[in-house]
């Protein structure tokens, strides 16, 4: 059986960019996109430069399986995203991967 696939982007961003302004669009796009099963990002606080490699933010979305991610990938409103995403990127490194779950979650 197929397990979650996760996406995972790290970038820096350009100079000057807006990046509130990106973030708020980023949490619009996958509130509007179904196949978006949980998405988590963070900004880099404590990493030594030469580990970080300048990149300052990480994106993590999650997929019910590779199906649902490329539906996402297709998806116009993902599509109209990436232009504007992609200008503001000054650095990107992107993965995409079914999970592998080696320690469950404790129970709530």
């Amino acid at each position: 059986m197929a397990g979650e696939f996760k996406h995972l982007v790290l970038v820096k961003f350009k100079e000057g960019a807006a990046v509130g302004e990106i973030l708020k669009g980023m949490e619009n796009l996958v509130s509007e996109v179904e196949a978006v099963k949980t998405f988590e990002w963070g900004q880099e606080i404590e990493g030594p430069e030469m580990l970080t490699q300048g990149f300052t933010h990480a994106f993590l979305m999650t997929f019910e399986n590779k199906e649902a991610h490329a539906a996402f990938v297709g998806h116009p409103k993902h599509v109209e995203f990436s232009a504007t995403f992609s200008a503001a990127i000054d650095k990107i490194v992107v993965l995409d991967f079914p999970a592998i779950r080696t320690k469950p979650p404790l129970p709530a």
